[in-house]
């Protein structure tokens, strides 16, 4: 325990300026200017101009369209956000295909079968057409590079031979000072009760680097659970800077999930994207991000690319 405070003791802290607004906060570190702004819920008059901007997709529930997380390199002039609008554009608009990962409520096709099966006695309701859209809000955004970012500044895939390449986790979990920390929701929908789909965005900003988590986390009760992480690492010693991008998909049936309850009795865990989250990444890549819930979702696996801005 001594060792540890004695190692927090001998960490200084960078110079660097914090500013703030009632809706938005900024840090400047380096040659990085990070900027995150929470707002409240968008008002019917943002939610209109959004959904027009989004060829007529359903909005979430709880939809934050004027929050963002903005990173800027000052040096290099390359800029990369997170957004709500952005986030929704990853959202299939239309009749779901091959990689959609499409998923139906448990209970719907019984349902279904119940009024067309040979011993149904009662017809088929009459209904009208409906949007077609990815009801789960199923996307894998990852964040985008926001213009003018200068275009000869590609990600490119990471060099598994490089440390560099790699998110050191061991350095993430050092009780390091936390200098600047944002929490920001993207949006939120409870699936019409069927279960839960949300995007938040976490930033944290230490002496030695920052580190951003984006993830989306998907329920559908006795259906599946499926989750997409984008993880954004910085090392502020990196020489040229660098910056390492993780994105990780994971998938399993609901019932699989359930069975490790650490107390079966106890359903909340399941409500917990954290806990959710860790049981998927800790379960075998050929059961999480090959099998999955047998959707033939797209986004399983992980990939890590990098930006070098020197």
């Amino acid at each position: 325990m001594e060792d540890n405070l004695d190692a927090l003791a001998c960490i200084d802290i960078p110079d660097h300026q914090l500013s703030e607004s009632p809706n938005s906060r900024t840090i400047e570190i380096g040659q990085w200017v990070i900027t995150a702004r929470t707002n409240p819920i968008s008002n019917a008059q943002e939610l209109d101009t959004l959904q027009k901007q989004l060829s007529g997709l359903p909005l979430p529930e709880m939809t934050f369209g004027n929050n963002s997380l903005e990173l800027e390199h000052k040096a290099s002039g390359w800029k990369y956000q997170f957004t709500t609008g952005n986030a929704l554009k990853g959202v299939k608009n239309g009749e779901l295909g091959e990689g959609d990962g499409g998923v139906k409520v448990g209970h719907a096709e019984a349902w279904m079968q119940s009024r067309t099966g040979p011993s149904s006695q009662t017809p088929m309701p009459k209904t009208v057409p409906t949007k077609v859209y990815d009801w789960t809000y199923t996307t894998t955004y990852v964040g985008h590079n926001l213009p003018p970012s200068p275009s000869a500044i590609p990600w490119i895939p990471a060099d598994p031979e490089n440390p560099s390449h790699r998110i050191p986790m061991a350095e993430l979990n050092r009780r390091d000072p936390i200098m600047f920390y944002a929490e920001i929701p993207l949006f939120e929908d409870e699936l019409h009760d069927n279960g839960s789909s949300h995007l938040i965005v976490r930033i944290r900003v230490m002496p030695t680097c920052f580190f951003i988590l984006s993830r989306w986390t998907l329920r559908v009760d006795n259906v599946l659970f499926r989750t997409f992480d984008t993880r954004i690492y910085h090392s502020h010693r990196s020489s040229p800077p660098l910056v390492v991008r993780e994105m990780s998909g994971w998938e399993a049936p609901y019932q699989h999930v359930k069975r490790l309850l650490p107390r079966k009795d106890d359903f909340t865990p399941l409500t917990d994207p954290g806990w959710v989250s860790k049981v998927l990444s800790d379960l075998p890549a050929e059961i999480s991000q090959g099998e999955g819930a047998r959707t033939g979702w797209r986004g399983l696996g992980t990939k890590t690319e990098v930006v070098i801005l020197g």
